[in-house]
This record gives structure tokens, C-alpha cells and sequence, in this order.
């Protein structure tokens, strides 16, 4: 009775040491990095500086549908051309205040011509489109004379010149043309015409 009570005894002891070893290295591992790095302290806070990326440059939408609408208010295909052209069969053009000498020496050529838009192909929108830019382009390099091609209408349905009077009626709805006469035979004749741009600045 006496042995097995010591055995009792001696094996209770023998947990309680392995559990405090346990217990030891358990301690051990968790104080490892503190060992290991030493005495630490917290940084100190320092001044941030947020970087905001900069903005992306606006889109000028607003004034790209403003530069639309004028495109399509600046020249109407309802205005009729035929009331304000000149009764001859170059069928010329000028402002009150020009004087028939301007639309002759256009006729015979007097002004050299700086620039043309070529027409040919292009739907009566695309082309309204394209002499609009063409004449506003032109004024803003201070262009006097430029020439405009619309074709003679031989592919035309009928062969009917049809965006040739829609050339004249836009024509005389730009406050920059001052004057045209159809164009001589050697600069396209019944197919084009020569415009008199005002001054720029005038």
C-alpha cells in the first residue's frame, strides 16, 4: 500500500514539472521577439502630405454644341438664293455696298486664288458642314479670294445641279463672303465659283 502511494505521488509530480516546463517555453516563444528586437518605441507622428492627382482637363461640351448649333443656323437650306443674285448667266453675287466693278474683276480674275473646299461626293449635310469650316477657316487666316467647287450636277438624278444652288443659297448667308461670280472655264466654270472674302478685321 505504501509503495503504490509513493508511486502515486512520485508520478503526480513528475505531470506537475513537465507542465510547468510547458509552461516555461510557452513563455519562452512568446517573449522571443521581444528578446530579439529589444527595447522599442512608437515613431513619432510626422506631417502627411495627401496626393490629389490633378484633374483631368475639362470637356468643352457646352461650346461644342454651341459651334454645332451655329453651324446649322449660319446657313439654312430654306433661304432662296434666286432673289439676291445678279440676272446674268454667271449668276454672281454681292452685298449692298459693293460695286459691279468687284464681281468683274472676280470675272476676269484680278484676285489670285488662295484656297478651295472641293464638294464633289459629299451629302448636302456633309457639305453645308464642310464650306461652313472652309469659310470660317479661311477668314480667320485672312483669305480674300478662294474658289468653291460643287460640281455640274452630271451625276446628279436628272442630272440636275442640285448642290450647286444650295452653294449659292449658303454662300449668301455667310457674313464673311462679300461677293462670287461663277467660276471662269479654266477654274471649273458652271462647276465652281470664286468667292471675295471681307478683310480680316473689317
Amino acid at each position: 500500500m505504501r509503495k503504490h502511494l509513493e508511486e502515486r505521488e512520485r508520478v503526480a509530480k513528475a505531470a506537475e514539472a513537465a507542465r510547468a516546463e510547458h509552461e516555461r517555453r510557452l513563455n519562452a516563444e512568446k517573449n522571443l521577439f521581444s528578446r530579439a528586437a529589444g527595447k522599442v518605441e512608437p515613431l513619432r507622428r510626422q506631417g502627411r502630405v495627401e496626393f490629389v492627382p490633378d484633374p483631368p482637363a475639362p470637356i468643352p461640351v457646352q461650346r461644342q454644341l454651341d459651334d454645332q448649333r451655329v453651324l446649322k443656323e449660319a446657313i439654312s437650306d430654306e433661304f432662296d438664293a434666286s432673289t439676291l443674285l445678279d440676272v446674268d448667266d454667271a449668276m454672281s453675287f454681292r452685298r449692298p455696298g459693293i460695286g459691279l466693278d468687284v464681281t468683274r474683276r472676280l470675272r476676269r480674275g484680278d484676285w489670285s486664288i488662295q484656297a478651295e473646299v472641293d464638294l464633289h461626293g459629299l451629302r448636302r449635310e456633309e457639305a453645308r458642314e464642310a464650306l461652313a469650316n472652309f469659310l470660317r477657316e479661311a477668314h480667320r487666316l485672312g483669305l480674300r479670294c478662294v474658289r468653291v467647287v460643287h460640281g455640274k450636277g452630271l451625276g446628279s438624278p436628272g442630272k440636275t445641279p442640285v448642290l450647286k444652288g444650295k452653294v449659292h443659297g449658303w454662300l449668301i448667308q455667310k457674313n464673311e463672303v462679300l461677293a462670287f461670280v461663277q467660276a471662269r472655264a479654266d477654274e471649273g466654270g458652271a462647276g465652281a465659283v470664286v468667292v471675295l472674302l471681307k478683310a480680316l478685321g473689317a
